[in-house]
């Protein structure tokens, strides 16, 4: 088989969305599958779907329109604020979008009433993150003119945490959550079917045992496809942490110093990595680089250890010569996760959905 390749365990994905839709179920809360770091994979998304999530969201049109093109009939939400160059294709491709922005709003409106569609807004609160939303002083009052737009459904309100700037989700900002939800159903004389408290970072809080109050939704990728949450990316028990498995092929394993010689400047993406000299060493590459993953958010097997990497090489020390066309199999982080879907020079290899034994091991990797 050919490399670099992400090696995709369908069956471990389907497990680790059941898990998580079934912890979460008595609190109220379902589940929203995101697809994004799988570039709307229709694979993932059927085992998203099988395992019993609410709908599936991901943060480019595209991917939506690839997943109505597979023929995936479940409710869809575009889960990053539409770009106006894009208001008729979300419209058609999304059941739901978030929002922020009214002039963008009042943009959808018209699009779905040109589509004879209605069109459902979820609207994005900022709660300290610094990322999108609507303060929270002014909600309310953007929630009632959405409600005055023709085509259009305010289908609810949600947040987003911990990704730009790490706020942690917990009772604080969670309840002004709830206190939003309050006041704008009081006001509105309506009861908002979606309240999204966040995404896998969000996990903790709700699992906590803590007042859940009006949320009824999480928004999951990370948590579901490498089976850690995002806060500290500690393993979650129960999960596989191993669903997903980057491969990459040697070119190249010769002995060499371990420290560069002669007049150093920068490298070809900025800083130069530290080396330290130990001699000679073996250093092998393998044909993966910043332009195919972030090598950064490569875990190698045990024994190796990543020393540089460029565009197309990934430089590292295994400790022994390892011949050309051998493979090292690597755990990718998130961002390794997105880039190595992303890329088109990353062969995608998926493993069928089958029936597993249950999970014993907290690290995710008992069979």
């Amino acid at each position: 088989m050919t490399a670099p390749r992400v090696e995709i365990d369908l069956a471990k994905v389907h497990h680790n969305a059941r898990t998580l839709v079934e912890r979460l179920a008595p609190h109220g809360i379902a589940v929203t599958g995101v697809t994004k770091a799988t570039l709307g994979s229709p694979a993932v998304a059927t085992e998203l779907l099988r395992a019993g999530v609410r709908g599936l969201g991901d943060s480019r049109v595209e991917n939506l329109e690839a997943l109505r093109r597979a023929g995936v009939s479940a409710p869809l939400t575009l889960i990053r604020s539409p770009m106006p160059s894009q208001i008729a294709r979300v419209v058609a491709a999304a059941n739901v979008s978030c929002n922020t922005e009214l002039e963008v709003i009042r943009a959808l409106s018209s699009a779905a009433g040109a589509q004879r569609l209605v069109h459902g807004i979820v609207l994005m609160v900022e709660l300290g993150d610094l990322r999108e939303g609507i303060l929270p002083d002014d909600v309310e009052a953007v929630a009632r003119e959405v409600g005055l737009l023709p085509n259009l459904a305010l289908t609810g309100i949600g947040t987003n945490l911990a990704c730009q700037s790490g706020v942690v989700p917990g009772a604080d900002n969670m309840s002004e959550l709830s206190g939003l939800v309050k006041a704008i159903e009081t006001s509105l004389g309506l009861t908002l079917a979606i309240v999204s408290g966040g995404n896998s970072a969000s996990l903790d809080w709700a699992l906590s045992g803590a007042e859940t109050g009006p949320v009824n939704d999480l928004r999951l990728g990370e948590s579901i496809l490498l089976g850690r949450e995002p806060l500290h990316r500690r393993p979650i028990e129960g999960l596989h942490t191993d669903a997903f498995t980057v491969v990459a092929e040697v070119i190249e394993s010769i002995r060499k110093p371990s420290e560069p010689w002669g007049q150093l400047a920068q490298t070809a993406f900025g800083a130069r990595p530290a080396r330290v000299g130990h001699g000679d060493i073996v250093q092998t590459i393998v044909a993966i680089g910043h332009q195919d993953t972030d090598p950064a958010g490569l875990q190698p097997p045990a024994g190796i250890e990543v020393l540089g990497a460029s565009s197309d090489h990934l430089v590292l020390d295994a400790g022994r010569r390892l011949a050309p066309g051998t493979e090292v199999r690597f755990q990718p982080n998130y961002g390794a996760l997105v880039r190595a879907m992303t890329s088109p020079f990353v062969t995608k290899a998926f493993a069928a959905a089958r029936p597993r034994p249950a999970v014993t091991s907290p690290v995710g990797d008992a069979d």
